[in-house]
């Protein structure tokens, strides 16, 4: 009679590895705090490169045809037509640079895409070979977006988008494996790079309805429970004499006149009074496409919000923050050198090559077109009167996302355009414009900050 050998050994092997993989999900998806081990020593130099809003749609999911171009003309003026090349360009930017770090502030791709995830980590692993590190959080669109669509001929398509709980996984090198501390809540995480500077990066997206409610809720917000483990890691970082750095999308404090629901933090005041008792007066942010700087004093601190202005977004700029022992934090802004890439790869397309005017122009008429559009529907005014307000909002949106409204002369509230908006009743458009040219006229592009 023959005996069959019991599949032990073979079930063992199964559930080891079973095991193994379990352990490694299970690892990225608890929050096990690590050792405090930074790479930089204490006075080291360090520079910091700061993106935000890229809205990342590969090649592999979009044929540039009928459906996509519909897409981009609807859009808010980003360059998503270009996106590939201007994300390429700024690697080329990186590589001639090598900043020590960089931090990307959420939106990372257009509608959440897993495609687009996939094929932007491929670019952020390139950046790593670099030697620069890179630390990433999610924004509004980048988890449970049920509008992630692919592009082909006339029409779009449904294509798969990735979960809260996928998110760690794929960014594990951007952050996650790195983390000496996770919030049990939230993907918010909180790394040693250098003895000196920590970042907080805060993970304030609410998509956990998205799916349910059909569409990605464009809010956000900083939970009490949050609130508590920020406070531990602020703890820790004094324990360790470092600094915070703190990072998420949303917006810590008002950025417009008239521009705020959905884009400053829903619970913005508490989270400037808690930030403040923790010591933390500088934070960086995203969301709302445009370069600006503002400030609140609270708890006897003074704290800073800088939003950096979108990748996809005219001028393509990107942040830089350089720290010295002895100056201490000093940030600036640099647009993405898209036609030193197009020149160094030999590409032929006239729109890379001479691409500073193409944005700005590209960028330009869209701002004049809404408005056109806007203004010929009421039946208020006359074709030249139009034009005339039309090129006021051209001038008011190059220079408000650029974050240089003071480079708007008062000459302008003598125009003919200006006093015709002062008079306008569409509310919106109006105020918009009078609070972007009655407002303080200060560079949003640069920051000192003192150690």
């Amino acid at each position: 009679m023959k005996i069959k050998k019991k599949p032990w050994p073979f079930l063992s092997l199964i559930l080891i590895i079973f095991l193994a993989g379990g352990y490694y999900i299970y690892n990225l998806n608890t929050y096990r705090d690590k050792k405090v081990d930074p790479k930089i020593k204490r006075g080291e130099s360090v520079s910091i490169f700061v993106t935000s809003d890229i809205h990342y749609l590969p090649d592999s999911i979009n044929d540039h045809g009928e459906a996509f171009q519909r897409f981009v003309s609807l859009g808010d003026g980003k360059q998503t037509d270009y996106i590939e090349q201007i994300t390429d360009a700024f690697i080329n930017d990186i590589k001639k640079s090598k900043p020590q770090f960089l931090i990307i502030s959420g939106d990372l791709t257009s509608n959440g895409e897993k495609a687009s995830h996939e094929e932007l980590i491929k670019k952020l692993h390139k950046i790593e070979e670099l030697g620069t590190s890179v630390y990433v959080i999610p924004g509004n669109h980048d988890i449970l977006n049920p509008n992630a669509r692919s592009f082909k001929g006339e029409d779009q398509y449904k294509t798969d988008y990735i979960t809260n709980k996928d998110f760690p996984m794929l960014y594990k090198d951007f952050g996650y494996n790195e983390a000496v501390s996770r919030d049990k809540k939230t993907l918010s995480y909180l790394v040693a790079p250098t003895e000196d500077t920590w970042f907080l990066m805060l993970d304030t997206a609410k998509y956990m309805n998205n799916i349910k409610n059909g569409s990605p809720e464009v809010g956000g917000q900083i939970t009490k429970e949050t609130f508590e483990w920020i406070k531990k890691c602020s703890d820790l970082a004094k324990a360790h004499n470092a600094k915070l750095i703190t990072v998420m999308h949303h917006n810590l404090m008002d950025h417009s006149g008239v521009v705020k629901k959905d884009y400053t933090l829903d619970n913005s005041k508490d989270a400037i009074d808690e930030f403040t008792k923790d010591g933390i007066n500088l934070v960086l942010t995203g969301h709302i496409h445009i370069q600006n700087i503002n400030s609140a004093q609270d708890n006897n601190t003074k704290i800073y919000d800088i939003a950096t202005s979108s990748l996809a977004v005219y001028p393509q700029q990107y942040g830089i923050i350089n720290y010295d022992k002895e100056k201490g934090y000093d940030y600036s802004t640099k647009s993405v050198d898209v036609e030193a890439y197009a020149k160094e790869n030999g590409l032929k397309d006239k729109n890379l090559i001479n691409f500073k005017s193409y944005s700005e122009g590209y960028f330009g008429d869209k701002a004049y077109d809404r408005a056109y559009e806007n203004l010929a529907s009421s039946g208020q005014y006359t074709v030249e009167e139009i034009k005339a307000m039309s090129n006021i909002m051209r001038i008011v949106n190059l220079n408000y996302f650029a974050g240089t409204e003071y480079k708007i002369g008062d000459e302008i509230k003598n125009t003919e355009g200006f006093k015709l908006w002062e008079k306008d009743i569409s509310m919106f458009q109006r105020n918009y414009i009078l609070s972007i040219i009655n407002g303080k006229k200060e560079d949003n592009t640069h920051l000192h900050i003192e150690k």
